[in-house]
């Protein structure tokens, strides 16, 4: 279970941690590992358990899942610094990483990585079950093979193609609450496979000089900021209309979802627009690509809200106020 939910961002994937200033030296072993980008991944397997009809899910479950699910982030990230190390050491902002600084040995990290994926299949295999372990492993492998390997290095739509690596996981928190996929679950792996390039195309327009340098045909790089911007705001918008179904794909509490994601869906549409206005100002790209990653927390949030027993209650309050609002 991996991300270009940050891919780049491993799926959603990278250049995520490079945006965010490092005040704390970690360990070579854990830097290879992208601990910084793993939160959100499991932030999405817990929304892809609310929208599961089985709730509430075994505290063992979830502890399970979620530990499994980290442990397929870390073995990504450590073969995706193994993958892209000649290219880190080429760039200044990623020289000083472990495997391109020599603080970390390839035989060691390799070690690491398949020790890693063994604990996260054995994990899921035996705590969860088959499917989420599964589809665990095949995040894992899009986003180091399919992403990683073949599109980034070859294509402006890598991120767009590449991104069903970090909206596997929510497909993982579903497979371990219910043992099946329904269309709630696919509606949230739509979300973030959409969610996906406007979060990190606004990333890429930050580092468009060092993905430059190394020659990443990234959307910024071969088109330019105005055309990101355009693309950026379109997704945006599908983001933003699709998120609105999961006020039909919940088993319960719907409207209390769908009253609430309208406010997240503002700002970002809002953040959207400033940059297509300004393509060339780095500050609104910085500004979208840090509410972009709150906006995927806040959703996730307000699903595991409208499944708490209390917003059932919420809920017919707000269609009592509704309903005789309309007498």
């Amino acid at each position: 279970m991996v991300s270009a939910v940050s891919a780049g961002t491993s799926p959603a994937a990278t250049p995520v941690a490079s945006a965010v200033p490092r005040s704390v030296k970690l360990p070579a072993w854990l830097e290879v590992a992208k601990p910084r980008l793993i939160p959100l991944l499991l932030a999405t397997t817990l929304g892809g358990m609310a929208v599961s009809g089985d709730w509430p899910v075994p505290g063992s479950t979830i502890a399970c899942t979620l530990l499994g699910g980290a442990l397929a982030s870390a073995a990504a990230g450590v073969l995706n610094c193994l993958w892209e190390q000649e290219l880190d050491g080429r760039m200044v902002r990623t020289s000083r990483r472990a495997l391109p600084s020599g603080r970390l040995a390839e035989r060691q990290a390799f070690a690491l990585a398949i020790a890693l994926t063994a604990a996260s299949v054995i994990l899921l295999l035996v705590g969860v079950n088959a499917l989420a372990a599964s589809l665990s492993l095949l995040g894992l492998c899009s986003y180091v093979l399919l992403y990683t390997a073949l599109l980034k290095p070859r294509t402006t739509q890598n991120i767009v193609i590449g991104g069903v690596a970090g909206a596997i996981p929510p497909l993982v928190g579903v497979a371990a609450a219910s043992g099946q996929l329904g269309w709630g679950a696919w509606w949230l792996f739509s979300l973030v496979m959409l969610w996906t390039p406007a979060h990190f195309w606004a990333l890429a327009l930050l580092l468009r000089d060092d993905y430059r340098s190394v020659g990443i045909p990234m959307l910024p790089v071969v088109k330019g900021p105005v055309v990101t911007a355009r693309a950026i705001q379109h997704y945006g918008w599908a983001t933003a209309l699709l998120s609105l179904a999961g006020a039909l794909a919940l088993p319960v509490g719907g409207l209390l979802y769908g009253l609430l994601v309208l406010p997240f869906n503002a700002r970002l549409l809002q953040l959207c627009g400033r940059l297509r206005r300004e393509p060339d100002n780095l500050q609104p790209a910085r500004s979208l690509f840090r509410w972009s990653i709150l906006y995927l927390f806040g959703l996730c949030g307000l699903l595991l809200m409208a499944r708490l027993p209390a917003a059932a209650l919420l809920q017919g309050q707000v269609l009592a106020l509704l309903w005789g609002g309309s007498l």
